[in-house]
């Protein structure tokens, strides 16, 4: 029912417009002055659609992420307040930087890596190498198991 109910949200939109689960991004390209003009009017018209059907949007969730070297780094506007700007933002479970540069992922990887081994080292007293890679491939597919439920719920 919800997907009938925000099948007008993007007609008429210039720019892309892609509709997730309870996420919604706009994207566009703002090389020129046109390019922002069509973003800002597209959040114009997205705001009103908001207004028409009594919903409204999480100012603290909208966040504009400026990619490329010669962005003009445009201020965008929603609720007659500005959006904050973001240096990296989560898609798809993949961390896309202004750079475009694969170093936050691969650290925050890393990151939830040494984590996990270290609960396996606090739990188990062999140090043998075989030991902690079966250990770990079980937690990994555990949580990836984890993740695929709470999906469906």
């Amino acid at each position: 029912m919800f997907n009938i109910f925000i099948d007008d949200l993007d007609g008429g939109a210039e720019c892309t417009l892609s509709k997730f689960d309870d996420d919604t991004e706009l994207g566009g390209v703002a090389d020129k002055s046109e390019g922002c003009a069509a973003i800002q009017k597209d959040l114009d018209r997205l705001e009103k659609w908001a207004d028409r059907n009594l919903m409204k949007f999480n100012k603290g969730k909208c966040q504009v992420l400026h990619l490329g070297r010669n962005n003009p780094i445009h201020q965008h506007m929603l609720q007659a307040a500005q959006l904050e700007s973001s240096l990296a933002e989560k898609d798809l479970g993949v961390l896309v930087g202004t750079r475009l540069n694969m170093s936050q992922q691969c650290a925050l990887v890393a990151k939830k890596a040494n984590g996990i081994l270290g609960c396996i080292r606090s739990c188990i007293a062999s140090s043998l190498r075989e030991v902690i890679l079966s250990f770990y491939s079980v937690l990994v597919r555990h949580k990836r198991d984890m993740d695929i439920l709470e999906i469906v719920q």
